[in-house]
Order: structure tokens, then sequence, then C-alpha cells
């Protein structure tokens, strides 16, 4: 695509205190937004994750370890992720790289089963830059998501949050509604595309048990603790404008044993306050821009 734009031109600079306050229904403060990440990781490459080194500094192929330490998170981590949102009657936003509904059938069956949104999440896992065909591999994605649900996915998140350029034309030629890749809001915003709007929901790189630990290799708990000063916050600030909070987990890291029980205490902890809704993404996206749309017709 000649001249892509680069992100100042796809989106206008917006403080949010310029902003009319957006609003819940039922006077709620907060949206929990609950990200699942299912990816495939093929044992023939570099892991995109490591939790054990290679001994030599080098990494070595096949990565048996790190590849299995992966492989637990679909065998066992998930199901315990299924287990606690059943008995919370919360269905999650499902991040998911499309060869899962291949290799892990019976995992991606269990979560439509439960009514999980699915959410596109490239093909499998690997920064969109080193795809020879990009538009080739987000058509893939979204026709096996779509043959595998029903239904075609309205949502996106590149594998690490990875874009070039032409991303977004190439997800919105492809019938995509939002991504969560533009981690710069708190709000849902809306970005320009050669192809039409696409809406950007706040999806969280700080809420997220990758970074935090594998990145900066924090204790078990951390999550808990963070998770929590963040609620507070944008709880209290929810009382005069409407708030939305991210948690992203992958169930090979929150699912271990030893962490499992701090993702339970986050809803447990979240569940003693009122006005507290836990929607997907799509219920996100409609209903901001149903909120979009009362403020025009209110404008005109």
């Amino acid at each position: 695509m000649p001249d892509p734009m680069i992100p100042r031109e796809r989106a206008d600079y917006s403080a949010i205190v310029d902003r009319a306050p957006l609003k819940l229904p039922g006077g709620a403060r907060l949206v929990f937004w609950t990200i699942v990440n299912l990816e495939v990781w093929d044992i023939g490459k570099p892991m995109a994750r490591q939790v054990l080194p290679a001994p030599t500094g080098a990494p070595m192929l096949p990565d048996v370890p790190n590849w299995s330490w992966h492989e637990y998170g679909m065998r066992v981590g998930v199901w315990r992720f299924f287990d606690l949102f059943r008995r919370l009657n919360i269905r999650p936003t499902l991040s998911i790289n499309a060869r899962v509904c291949e290799d892990y059938a019976r995992v991606a069956q269990q979560a439509k089963d439960a009514g999980w949104e699915f959410m596109g999440h490239s093909y499998e896992q690997g920064p969109i830059h080193k795809e020879p065909d990009q538009a080739a591999m987000i058509a893939r994605s979204m026709g096996i998501l779509e043959k595998f649900t029903g239904k075609r996915p309205v949502g996106w998140l590149g594998p690490g949050l990875t874009q070039t350029f032409e991303t977004p034309e190439l997800l919105a030629a492809a019938g995509l509604k939002y991504i969560g890749d533009w981690v710069y809001d708190d709000e849902p915003t809306v970005i320009r595309t050669g192809k039409g709007p696409l809406v950007t929901l706040p999806y969280s790189v700080e809420l997220n048990d990758i970074p935090m630990m594998l990145v900066q290799h924090h204790e078990s708990d951390y999550l808990l603790k963070r998770t929590i000063d963040q609620f507070d916050r944008l709880y209290a600030e929810g009382d005069t404008r409407a708030k939305i909070l991210a948690l992203a987990i992958h169930p090979y890291i929150s699912g271990q044993p030893h962490r499992i029980k701090y993702l339970e205490q986050i809803y447990d902890y979240v569940a003693r306050h009122d006005g507290v809704l836990h929607w997907n993404g799509e219920q996100i996206l409609d209903w901001y821009l149903a909120q979009k749309d009362a403020a025009k017709n209110a404008a005109e």
C-alpha cells in the first residue's frame, strides 16, 4: 500500500478531560474485560517466550523444555480457567491463534461451548512483521475461526501486539471492527484506515502476566496486588465517567498451580463491589458505538 499512515495520522490527539464522560447502563462504574490468550508455538521454530534459557545461551531447536512448558497450559492450566469462569458465570474474550482450532480442537470447543468471544490473534504465534503475506494470513485466520464458531470475529489482537503500518487497512478490509494493539487510552477510540474506521479497545500490557511474570519476574502474588491497585483507582474514577479494566492472562502462566489462587482472589475482590460489569470485547464495542451515536444525535 503506497504511503501508509503513521499512528498520529490515524488518530487525532484527545485529552481524556476534554471528552464528555461515557456512561454505563444501570449506573455501573466499570467494565472488567477478561482476555484469555491461547497460542500455538511451532516446536520447529524458536519459542516466543522462554522460562528456561538454553545452557549455551543460544536457542537450540527443538526447544523441548520451553515448548513443553507452554503445552502444560493447554493440557492443564486452561482447564483451571474454564472451571473458574464457569463458577463465576463470566464469559471472557478469547484471543486465539486460529491454529488452536486445528491442533487443540478440544480446548477451542470448550471455549465455544462456554460462550466465550473469539478474537483473532493470527494463525500461529509470531510477529506480524515476519508474515510473507499478511493479508493472506488474516484471511486464513478469520476463515478458520468463522468456520469453527459459525460467527466471524469482530476483534483482533496482533501476536505480541505487533502491527506494520499497513495492518489497520488489512484488518478493516477483512471485516474486523476493533483491535487491542493500541494501548494508549483508558477508553475506546476510533482510528482512521483507508478501508473505514477501526475502534481501539483498551487492552493491557501492564495487567498482563507475560510482562509481569516473564519479563519483570515478579512473585506469583504480584498480579493480584497490581490488579487490585488498578481496580481501586479506576473504580473510584468510575463515579464520574465509565472506566474499563482489562486483564490479560495465559494458561501456561496464570494457570500454574502456584499462581491460580491469586487469579481467583482477583475476582473474589472485584465481586465485593457493586457496579462492575464483566463484558467481552464485542459488548464493549457495541456499547461504545451506541454512546457515540447517541452523542452525535444529541448534537444534531
